[in-house]
């Protein structure tokens, strides 16, 4: 999954895990805050009851902390 506040930041956290952006978006979860939230809402309209994110860069704790303020709180 891949999180950010606006277009560059999340193309920036998309680069630093050498992962294409546009394939994240089509196969995984990746956007705005509001974008990963309503991704989420996806997979909970199919009956989807847990969902687990994969952050692979355990060094962006900003991107952490966005998750933890703007997505956790909305799902």
């Amino acid at each position: 999954m891949c999180c950010g506040k606006d277009e560059a930041e999340l193309r920036r956290r998309a680069a630093a895990t050498g992962r294409d952006l546009s394939a994240l978006r089509a196969d995984a979860i990746a956007g705005s805050p509001s974008e990963v939230v309503d991704r989420i809402g996806q997979f909970a309209e199919t009956g989807a009851s847990t969902i687990y994110l994969q952050v692979l860069d355990l060094d962006d704790l900003d991107h952490l902390e966005l998750l933890a303020n703007e997505v956790l709180p909305q799902v």
